[in-house]
């Protein structure tokens, strides 16, 4: 019986053993899994010729969460994944000779080698972002277009459409960490440089058709300074400044790959993360990389607005969801298009933008009392509060009192002092005062005289007051503890007008 009770025990202990290996083994599955979904901002290059490893951060573009581009009005209106794909589910590895073969044969006129760096990112777009590289793929729809436009205006390679990738993941409200903003990560100044409106109402920076134009215009302004595609890319990145200083550096040459140690960081990453971009682009199906499918081709056109209009107008009026206008018309802040201030632009589907040029004054009428809640004009209350008379009539009386007696108590101590020098006077003094006491009675008539006309003046210009220059009726009827209505009721006044130099009633 012993033994058997042994035996179970044993089982027991191995079972519970087992059950232990197995929670590990899945907790221990769980955090690996959750290491592995984390991204990360860095990848680190090993140097064969000093044998150390380099840590590069990459671009910002490189770190945006899938789920948020996939999340975003557009994405979830017009894209979705693409079913009929049979692509496998996984990246195969390819020699180096391949790689190669690929980019010589890309049709580029900007120089694209191969090199250890290119490498590391080519595998982070193919391997982890490639959830990210599937919606450039099909937000290229909408935006490359743009892109190729303006870049050929100013006669430009039409690789650099791939720049956004690496900059925004093609996210048109993108803002980085250092405050670069839009599909171009403009910074604030080189922004305004180049005529891009930015204010509590607006952000150009965030229009994919101003902003391109921008971008296209500081790429040529690069060219010129540089006469090299990868260092005007490292300067987009950094500012030329900062190439300028590596160049210095490097003993004047001006090769990219030859600067590349004297450079920060993250453009040191750039360039190749360009290159791994454009080779992506490209050859994203032996990649095994299904592009998201568009729903609906979006033909868009814009008019513009000359006055405030309020995108609740346009939803209500136009048929069209507000969400919508605010993701074809990223640059405004607020539900607010501020046309009053300046020319705007609305970019509307083709379609819906006929029905805005037909209902346009229909449009702007709209609720607008309603939600033009900014006034123009405003009336100042000009009524005081009987209250507040009475407080400011006692404030006065109080400092009045005050004076008065500080007054007193300096003609006290004057008094006294004529007193004690009474005393001293000699007899012949004594005989003129009887003289000097009639004096006194004659001066202190004609001054009671004069007092009595003087109280006579006062008490008359305590009755009218003249008019200053500036003067409201509020102003007087404080100055005299009065009111306005009393104001208006003793001088037979309509409205608020008054003349300066008029005389006026008070009392």
């Amino acid at each position: 019986m012993r033994h058997n009770a042994v035996q179970h025990r044993a089982k027991d202990i191995k079972y519970l053993m087992k059950r232990l290996k197995t929670i590990f083994l899945a907790l221990a599955a769980g955090f690996m899994t959750a290491v592995a979904q984390t991204p990360k901002n860095e990848i680190t290059v090993h140097d064969d010729k000093n044998g150390r490893d380099e840590v590069i951060d990459l671009p910002e573009g490189m770190s945006v969460n899938s789920d948020s581009l996939i999340n975003e009005w557009m994405a979830k209106k017009y894209l979705y994944p693409d079913t009929t794909c049979v692509n496998p589910n996984y990246n195969p590895t390819f020699t180096t000779e391949e790689y190669q073969e690929r980019l010589r044969r890309m049709p580029v006129v900007m120089e694209m080698p191969y090199n250890g760096v290119v490498q590391k990112f080519i595998d982070q777009y193919s391997g982890r972002l490639r959830r990210t590289v599937s919606y450039a793929l099909g937000a290229g729809n909408f935006y490359i277009p743009i892109f190729e436009e303006a870049l050929d205006y100013y006669g430009l390679p039409l690789e650099l459409k791939y720049l956004p990738v690496i900059e925004s993941a093609l996210e048109p409200k993108a803002k980085s960490p250092a405050g670069a903003v839009g599909l171009w990560q403009f910074m604030l100044a080189t922004g305004k440089r180049y005529d891009l409106r930015v204010n509590s109402l607006i952000d150009e920076r965030q229009d994919p058709y101003k902003s391109s134009w921008a971008a296209a215009r500081y790429l040529r302004d690069l060219y010129k300074v540089f006469k090299d595609w990868s260092l005007v890319i490292a300067a987009y990145n950094c500012g030329p400044t900062t190439v300028n200083k590596a160049i210095h550096r490097a003993g004047g040459t001006r090769d990219y790959w030859t600067i590349y140690p004297y450079l920060p960081s993250e453009t040191r990453g750039y360039v190749p993360a360009f290159i791994a971009a454009n080779y992506i682009m490209n050859y994203y199906c032996e990649h095994n990389i299904c592009p998201m499918k568009t729903r609906i081709p979006v033909t868009t056109d814009t008019v513009t607005i000359q006055r405030d209009l309020h995108m609740d107008q346009i939803a209500a009026l136009c048929n069209i969801d507000k969400e919508a206008i605010k993701a074809l018309n990223p640059q405004y802040k607020t539900d607010l298009i501020p046309g009053s201030s300046g020319p705007m632009t609305l970019c509307l589907p083709t379609d819906l933008l006929t029905a805005f040029i037909d209902l346009k004054d229909s449009v702007y009428n709209y609720r607008a009392d309603e939600l033009m809640t900014r006034r123009s004009t405003v009336e100042v209350n000009e009524k005081l509060d009987n209250r507040s008379v009475a407080s400011r009539r006692r404030a006065s009386r109080s400092s009045a009192s005050k004076d008065n007696a500080t007054n007193d108590s300096e003609n006290t101590e004057t008094k006294k002092q004529s007193s004690s020098k009474s005393y001293t006077s000699t007899k012949s003094s004594k005989s003129s005062s009887s003289n000097k006491s009639k004096n006194k009675k004659d001066k202190s008539s004609s001054r009671s005289s004069k007092n009595s006309k003087s109280k006579s003046k006062k008490e008359q210009q305590s009755k009218t007051t003249k008019v200053r220059k500036g003067d409201t009726l509020s102003e007087i009827a404080e100055r005299n503890g009065t009111t306005v209505s009393k104001l208006k009721k003793l001088n037979k006044i309509k409205g608020n007008k008054i003349t300066a130099g008029d005389k006026i009633k008070v009392k």
